[in-house]
């Protein structure tokens, strides 16, 4: 890691977390009541700093540092089984680069994620079971985030305008089903995103986005089972053009959970069907066949003494589009979090749910309740050598640069320095290019990436 890449890192570091300690405290209140209306507050902020070298997107700058800020407030009021909540998050960040790759993700200021009214229903076809109905403005998480996740690693959060139903057995059993609008961050352009712009997200009226989950969290001895639908509709309107996209997911997820002393594993595989254009070209009007896929297999111990370290195995694949005219082969992963199987997004996150095939092993381990760390390595090829490789946007259309995409090595630390109030977290990945991303037709020439970053977290 050359000089360059690490000086505006810690000028940086120093920037952001001087800042967090400037942070205004929000105060927490649960139980309290008023006139038989429960009243709870939550709040949380996270400063990071992060520095990227040897970039590998093309078209962007090559090293680059981002200093960012995330602030959430959320509040609930419940009278009986009614209940009225909201969330604000304030995400903003600062000292990127001109061409930085940050988008989106990681800037969106002054935003109100939820705004909605529940009804909650006790003892709901089963004794100990509740039944809720929502409607309004919230996000979602579903079974392993996979395809539909609430991300904690991104600055900025989906979420989405509809109606949801989720029920719970007092044995951990979930069902959820969903009719939505997901929002669009705005503002989505470089010099909004560059000033922090407060500017209202768009629940768009030609995106729908719907389907239900079911989990049995035992079906069979401690093995957890999960059967999943999604359906995706997409059009263009006239001041936004799409790739019209016409999705059906529909998947399964198998999970035994890490236990110390014992074996655990998880598999899910999802396969995907409809219609989508290749691009968001006016000019692009053909509908293509989509026919895709990804699995996700992994199997660890967990040691029951010391540090209770946990070593796994896993491997990944998720389909890229082939050289057929007439079909669309390549996943698409909806609206799913990368970060617990992939590594870090924001400046990093080459590596994603398309055009993959990759094996890699991981150790966890917690020395102690306020200190863990994890560290990782993958190998990284294309499943289709046509098409762009995972999140990269690198390609080579005749396939010339092979299936070899690099190598991956990622660690990471985590430390309460009050616990369960706040806590440090420091982390980095290195990736050994491969002869794909050294020599397709848009790699950028600049060397193996180096990535860093720390978090300070403060819940309150």
């Amino acid at each position: 890691m050359t000089s360059t890449f690490l000086s505006p890192l810690l000028r940086g570091a120093l920037t952001g977390f001087c800042a967090v300690a400037a942070l205004p405290a929000f105060g927490q209140i649960a139980g309290e009541k008023d006139g038989g209306v429960q009243f709870s507050i939550d709040a949380t902020t996270r400063a990071r700093v992060e520095a990227i070298g040897g970039q590998f997107r093309p078209n962007v700058a090559a090293d680059d540092v981002f200093v960012s800020f995330r602030t959430t407030v959320a509040a609930k009021a419940e009278l009986g089984a009614v209940a009225i909540g909201g969330e604000i998050v304030d995400a903003r960040g600062y000292g990127q680069r001109d061409g930085s790759s940050v988008r989106t993700s990681e800037v969106n200021a002054l935003e109100p994620i939820q705004a909605y009214v529940a009804y909650r229903a006790s003892d709901a076809f089963a004794r100990g079971a509740t039944a809720t109905i929502t409607a309004g403005r919230w996000s979602l998480d579903i079974g392993s985030s996979r395809l539909v996740g609430r991300t904690d690693f991104p600055n900025a959060v989906q979420s989405y305008l509809g109606g949801l139903v989720e029920w719970r057995s007092k044995g951990k059993d979930r069902i959820v089903a969903f009719w939505a609008k997901p929002f669009s961050a705005l503002p989505d352009d470089v010099a909004g995103i560059e000033d922090n712009a407060i500017e209202l997200d768009r629940a768009g009226g030609n995106l729908t986005f719907f389907g239900a989950s079911a989990t049995l969290a035992k079906a069979f001895r401690n093995v957890g089972v999960e059967a999943y639908g999604y359906r995706l509709a997409e059009d263009d309107r006239v001041m936004r053009l799409t790739r019209n996209r016409h999705l059906v997911t529909a998947g399964v997820r198998l999970r035994r959970a890490p236990a110390k002393g014992q074996f655990d594993f998880e598999g899910e595989a999802a396969y995907q069907w409809g219609t989508a254009r290749a691009t968001t070209a006016v000019s692009d009007v053909r509908n293509l066949d989509v026919r895709a896929g990804f699995a996700h297999v992994e199997a660890g111990w967990t040691a029951a003494r010391g540090w209770t370290p946990r070593v796994s195995a896993m491997f990944d694949y998720a389909s890229g589009d082939g050289r057929d005219a007439g079909t669309w082969g390549r996943f698409d992963t909806l609206f799913g979090a990368r970060r617990s199987d992939f590594g870090p997004v924001a400046l990093y996150g080459p590596v994603g749910r398309a055009n993959l095939l990759s094996p890699g092993l991981r150790l966890e381990a917690k020395p102690s309740k306020r200190l863990d760390f994890m560290t990782s390595l993958r190998g990284l090829w294309l499943a289709r050598a046509t098409d762009s490789f995972a999140s990269t946007g690198v390609r080579d259309r005749n396939g010339a640069s092979g299936r070899y995409a690099g190598t991956q090595f990622e660690a990471r630390a985590r430390r309460w320095l009050v616990p369960e109030r706040l806590r440090l977290e420091v982390g980095g990945a290195y990736l050994a290019k491969g002869r794909f991303l050294e020599n397709a037709t848009n790699a950028p020439d600049t060397g193996d990436t180096r990535y860093v970053y720390m978090d300070l977290a403060a819940s309150f």
